[in-house]
């Protein structure tokens, strides 16, 4: 009975597997990794790592065995699947994050170019993408005259010239 069952499973063992001997002379090492390039003469371009990374959970914190709950707790990622949180690019936490990498989404975050000062930044948006906007505060004569011009009297607003047009559409003949 055991010997028609294995006809029917495949193994495939990899172990001993090796990239074929003309590609020798085209590999390029870096470090403990092998690479192949796809063109000879290819030249990958140079990587600048990002300073600082958003995590985000995408898989549910149930079900999972402690050690890997407890880098979630550590990452403070335990609670919302919505909840971000921003790591240094550091290899101590990418060590706990490739233990969890199957748990997470990792993005990088892209800063602008030219960081304003503190007191400079009235508002920030982090994108999904990883984009963060930084928005400048207003100077402050351009804030007063906005003030000025919604504080005015004689300007309209937006309920009595509703009002105002309202009342000429539907008597036109009385103005």
């Amino acid at each position: 009975m055991a010997r028609p069952l294995n006809f029917f499973i495949q193994i495939r063992n990899y172990k001993g597997q090796k990239p074929p001997k003309f590609w020798g002379k085209d590999k390029k090492v870096y470090e403990k990794v092998t690479y192949y390039p796809r063109h000879p003469g290819q030249v990958d371009p140079p990587i600048a790592p990002t300073k600082l990374l958003v995590i985000q959970r995408v898989k549910p914190y149930a079900g999972n065995p402690y050690w890997h709950k407890a880098i979630l707790d550590q990452l403070h990622l335990n609670e919302k699947k919505s909840d971000i949180t921003i790591v240094k690019n550091i290899p101590e936490i990418c060590a706990q994050l490739w233990k969890v990498k199957h748990l997470i989404k990792v993005t990088p975050l892209n800063q602008p170019g030219k960081l304003p000062e503190d007191n400079d930044i009235h508002a920030t948006w982090l994108m999904e993408n990883g984009d963060l906007l930084l928005t400048p505060r207003v100077d402050p004569v351009r804030e007063q005259l906005t003030m000025d011009h919604v504080g005015n009297p004689k300007r309209l607003d937006g309920e009595t010239l509703s009002f105002e047009l309202r009342m000429r559409w539907l008597n036109p003949w009385d103005t």
